[in-house]
């Protein structure tokens, strides 16, 4: 196995969120499955979709014969060579984009150096900053914890400017500084930041630039605000902690927090070499916090992800089911979820001596809508096998997801057939269900009723059809019918009723992929097929 770079770093942008991922082995796997490297669920992403490798120090993607493409700098390829700074996509050029990047890292040349300067430094030269620094950089590299990494960057900051007390504030996802670390000059914890300026911290943020009063007794009456008066605070320096990727962004929203330290009892006194030095510290600290941050939320995603591969592995056996082997229908039925989990399913049941078919759709799509779904089904099969009639399972149905107030609601089918053909039907704001004569001549069954879950005490009523021997009924949700190409163009209702005419279940679905032509589908799709054949 080859050895991986030591700075390389796979930062995944996913527009609402980022991440990071260390390129810790190789190949490193991208794709939809849950056990690649990197699990992207963007519908565009196939399953194994591509890998990076590295040869002679130097890294390459290679598609795996993706269905959709792998693209480097928005250009489609199969192998090519990444550099840092470049961007890969996967299925879509609007989809995540994968950017290599380089860690920063603590210089291993500083270990050597440091016991050579704790010889020759003399008190307040240069040399002694300068080893001060190497220490600081040295022991924020050593840690990864953000809560450690901010510990040690306000002792250390301590150290350089001797003043008495030290504090990290970062914003919370208001925007609002919140106290996360302080500390005073003698290790004492600190917990209480009601003294601290907030004069000082609100312009940093605002400005994301540094303030510094060293002593606020000289320093003009302007800059010495009322709350910096009223704590009595003598010295106070505030530095921004800044994000990296923050180009076009205000000054605020580019501050991730701020370290803040302040003394009450003297005047503080800083060179010039002193300030470039405690910026840079700060900035080294920022850099490793939003390194640490990307790997909690990355080690988050993970847990995500596996979590989500298990619901889709329960939602998968809760549509596999065992289909009835009878002598006047055959079924065939196929569901494709856009995301790992979907919003649609359908159940083929055989009770009281007649077939129980019901498809339906969920509003929305991904883990809420699943959740319904498997519920809804549950219900469905539990009273179609007491024997209710279809009227009243529609309608506890739609008393039960409205009642329960989950923000949803559902299209859905019923349909029961009888071994002499006969159709019993229940359609609840669905597409309406097409029967395909053995001609090849289209109808629709017209019978429809609200869908379920959005108005209470629905009162629903049922159709009925007369099947012939060699007729079929087709049930559909609107992925098929709503499937929409790279023109914006939708398969439509039309369209649907022409390929019925001559394929089945498969045969559609193949036609509709042709139809997308590599435009990812943006909506489940479920296809149900009863083919009625006269009992011998």
């Amino acid at each position: 196995m080859a050895q991986p770079i030591s700075n390389a770093l796979l930062v995944v942008d996913e527009g609402s969120s980022s991440r990071a991922v260390l390129l810790d082995h190789f190949p490193f796997t991208l794709g939809r499955l849950s056990d690649r490297d990197c699990v992207l669920l963007h519908h565009g992403v196939s399953r194994d979709h591509a890998f990076l490798v590295q040869e002679d120090d130097a890294y390459y993607v290679v598609d795996r014969g993706s269905r959709f493409g792998t693209f480097v700098n928005g250009e489609k390829v199969e192998r090519r060579l990444v550099q840092f700074g470049d961007t890969i996509q996967l299925g879509s050029l609007e989809g995540p984009a994968l950017r290599l990047e380089a860690e920063k890292r603590a210089s291993k040349k500083a270990g050597s150096l440091l016991p050579n300067l704790k010889a020759i430094a003399k008190p307040g030269s240069d040399l002694e900053r300068l080893k001060w620094f190497l220490e600081a950089a040295s022991k924020l590299n050593a840690i990864d914890a953000i809560d450690e990494i901010l510990s040690s960057l306000v002792e250390v900051t301590l150290q350089l400017t001797k003043v008495e007390r030290g504090f990290v504030f970062l914003n919370d996802a208001a925007g609002k500084p919140k106290l996360v670390v302080g500390r005073s000059v003698d290790g004492l914890i600190l917990q209480d930041d009601s003294t601290v300026s907030r004069t000082a911290i609100h312009q940093a943020i605002q400005s994301a630039s540094k303030f510094i009063l060293t002593d606020t007794l000289t320093a003009d009456a302007g800059l010495r605000s009322e709350s910096i008066v009223a704590q009595s605070i003598r010295s106070v320096i505030c530095i921004p902690l800044r994000r990296r990727s923050s180009e076009g962004s205000s000054a605020a929203r580019e501050t991730m927090g701020v370290l803040y330290l302040d003394s009450r009892l003297r005047a503080g006194s800083m060179t010039s070499v002193e300030h470039d030095l405690l910026e840079t510290i700060a900035k080294e600290a920022a850099a490793l916090v939003e390194n640490a941050y990307l790997i909690e939320s990355e080690a988050a995603s993970r847990r995500y992800r596996a979590e989500l591969a298990i619901a889709s592995q329960i939602q998968q056996g809760l549509m596999k089911m065992q289909v009835p082997e009878l002598s006047y229908a055959q079924i065939s039925a196929h569901s494709i979820p856009c995301l790992e989990i979907g919003g649609d399913f359908y159940d083929v049941i055989e009770a009281q001596g007649c077939l129980y078919v019901t498809i339906a759709d969920i509003s929305g799509k991904g883990i809420s809508a699943a959740l319904l779904a498997s519920t809804l089904q549950g219900m469905l099969y539990a009273q179609v096998l007491a024997g209710r009639p279809l009227i009243e399972i529609a309608a506890t149905a739609n008393q039960y997801i409205f009642a329960k107030d989950v923000g949803k609601y559902a299209t859905m089918i019923l349909v029961k057939v009888t071994e002499s053909g006969e159709v019993e039907y229940v359609n609840c704001g669905h597409i309406k269900p097409l029967v395909v004569s053995a001609g090849g001549e289209v109808s629709r069954l017209s019978a429809g009723n609200l869908i379920v879950g959005l108005i209470p005490n629905v009162a629903y009523c049922s159709g009925t059809h007369q099947l012939i021997s060699g007729e079929r009924l087709l049930l559909v949700t609107d992925g098929i019918t709503e499937a929409e190409n790279k023109s914006g163009d939708f398969f439509g209702e039309d369209q649907l009723e022409l390929t019925a005419k001559s394929l089945a279940v498969e045969g559609i679905l193949e036609r509709v992929r042709t139809f997308l032509d590599g435009a990812p589908n943006s909506d489940d799709c479920t296809i149900v097929e009863i083919l009625f054949r006269t009992a011998h």
